[in-house]
């Protein structure tokens, strides 16, 4: 079964070799990310978010969801010192560098559940996989046609934080100011939720961010600096060139 929707902003792909597949699985999935969206996306003026961050919602009203969200974004901000932080001053709250990895990962859960054993769910780049071995390719930072380092990975998640799709997007929460020390950087992780904010908030720390996320239980790193400098953990498990 392969199927594909833009969700959230982004393309997310999912892909089961499992040779049943329980009627509706691909829906359940597609369904729960596009209530994430409806819910926690900033930029819906009724989401739970928007509607807590302009002061509509109490800390008492939210959902046990993105309470969690939110317990995650403090977790994080906490551990980088701000750097990593979803409240910037003269911004909304914006939890989305959680809510993506969370909310796929969570997706990943409802195929388990289902019994699929072998697939694998990518959401905009950033992977989830189960039963593999899965073949990875981590994107080049200077060019959309090559790779920097190809992964074999047969469970858990893998996700970048990088300035070329959206430019300097990613904010230094200590500084309000875009960080520049990191052309890319790649964390493999047991899960999604963990591999996806681990990576933001590493980036968010600049060039110490790699040492910070090598540190991280389960987190293994693949960091690209300016200059074409190429930084990797013992035990990424990388298969193809480890430099461009």
């Amino acid at each position: 079964m392969r199927r594909v929707e833009h969700v959230m902003g982004f393309p997310v792909s999912l892909r089961i070799d499992d040779t049943v597949v329980p009627d509706g699985t691909g829906d359940a999935v597609f369904a729960w990310l596009r209530e994430v969206d409806a819910r926690f996306s900033p930029f819906k003026d009724g989401s739970e978010v928007s509607r807590y961050g302009r002061g509509e919602l109490t800390a008492d009203e939210l959902s046990a969801d993105l309470v969690e969200v939110l317990g995650i974004c403090e977790r994080y901000r906490v551990a980088t010192g701000g750097a990593f932080d979803v409240r910037l001053p003269g911004r909304s709250l914006d939890p989305c560098a959680v809510v993506k990895g969370w909310s796929v990962q969570r997706a990943a859960g409802l195929l388990d559940r289902a019994g699929i054993r072998r697939f694998c769910l990518n959401a905009g780049g950033d992977v989830v996989v189960s039963g593999g071995p899965w073949r990875i390719g981590v994107r080049h930072p200077e060019a959309a046609d090559r790779l920097c380092a190809v992964l074999d990975l047969t469970e858990g998640a893998v996700a970048t934080s990088a300035r070329y799709e959206r430019g300097d997007h990613i904010l230094d929460g200590r500084t309000g100011r875009p960080v520049t020390g990191v052309d890319s950087l790649t964390v493999v992780a047991p899960t999604l939720t963990e591999a996806d904010t681990v990576a933001t908030a590493a980036f968010a720390l600049g060039a110490e961010g790699v040492e910070w996320a090598a540190a991280q239980h389960g987190c293994e790193v693949f960091a690209v600096l300016p200059g074409g400098r190429v930084l990797r953990t013992d035990g990424f498990p990388t298969t193809g060139p480890a430099a461009a």
